[in-house]
């Protein structure tokens, strides 16, 4: 197939594209904002710069493509609460940008890369794809709108489209905003360690390269109109995913410094793959174990990838955060 991948300069979508780059004919369009990276992408990359609410760019990339596969977002919550906006810009009307060109250009297949937080926080059990949604920030409001506008295109216009949810993701080249490269760079120059609230937020933890393998078998083997969820095996509090990184960077726990929380902080977040299994015979092969431990080993080994993030832009948003410098 000749494939779209939108956003995929950035974490997830650039590990996608390494994924399926060498089986399928791939052109990234990406706006290459402070998560897009270029060195994220493998070297020889057809890259388009650009955005996906620019009609005119959009029509360009998908120019004799197959499938659209959706990754383009702003995806850090505590930005999404401080600036709304751009959320809306990209998650809305990028998204229904992308959807109108597919079908005026007879695109076979379109593809949603969407997020557990769509559906809230669930004290017990787990999320199935008919769990109500009930998004509590801005950011997981707006990605729920995107999900919406791709149901709302299958049953108005018949649109071969699918929507695939993942839960917590982590793995080589996420941008230290997030947890786990946040905390590992941390203690790797004995910074501060912050942890939101009391620590004991619960995540789904899904290895990176498990849930491209998802996407790519909801893209080639899914419904039109289906949702589907892809989960991590693991379950960990966020304060025991602190622990387990000062341990394998032989960091102190003295460093852990308990700060302020989220507003609408979502308590747990766990979702069930049982369909995506039963229906399409996915399943996660990474325990959250071994891929923390090659994680942090990737941020070790791979300098050259991170020490310009933390000389920059990173460093003024880190000090406006969390109000401390950065060593």
């Amino acid at each position: 197939m000749r494939l779209l991948v939108t956003g995929a300069a950035g974490f997830i979508g650039s590990t996608y594209v390494r994924l399926v780059g060498d089986e399928h004919d791939v052109v990234v369009l990406d706006k290459l904002t402070y998560a897009g990276r270029r060195e994220n992408l493998p070297e020889g990359t057809n890259l388009i710069e650009g955005a996906i609410e620019d009609p005119a760019v959009v029509r360009e990339a998908m120019q004799g493509v197959d499938a659209v596969v959706n990754f383009a977002a702003e995806s850090h919550v505590d930005r999404s609460i401080d600036d709304q906006e751009a959320f809306a810009r990209t998650h809305v009307v990028g998204t229904g940008t992308l959807l109108d060109a597919a079908r005026e250009l007879g695109v076979e297949r379109y593809l949603q890369v969407s997020t557990d937080e769509v559906y809230g926080s669930i004290e017990s059990g787990s999320f199935t794809e008919t769990s109500p949604i009930d998004p509590s920030s801005p950011y997981s409001a707006t990605k729920a709108a995107g999900d919406l506008l791709v149901s709302a295109h299958f049953h108005t216009y018949g649109i071969d489209a699918s929507i695939v949810r993942g839960s917590n993701n982590y793995g080589p080249r996420q941008y230290p905003e997030k947890l786990i490269p946040l905390i590992t760079l941390n203690a790797l120059h004995r910074d501060p360690l912050p942890v939101y609230g009391d620590g004991r937020q619960v995540r789904n933890w899904l290895f990176v390269e498990d849930f491209c393998t998802g996407i790519h078998t909801v893209l080639t083997k899914g419904k039109a109109g289906e949702a589907y969820n892809v989960g991590g095996p693991d379950e960990c509090e966020n304060i025991e995913v602190v622990k387990r990184v000062i341990e394998l960077t032989g960091g102190d726990e003295s460093l852990i410094e308990y700060v302020t929380d989220r507003p609408g902080h979502d308590r747990r977040y766990s979702l069930s793959s049982e369909k995506l299994k039963a229906e399409l015979g996915w399943e996660a092969q990474v325990h959250f174990a071994e891929g923390l431990e090659r994680t942090v080993q990737w941020y070790r080994d791979n300098e050259w990838w991170w020490a310009p993030i933390r000389s920059g832009e990173y460093r003024e948003y880190y000090e406006k955060q969390y109000g401390k410098s950065l060593r």
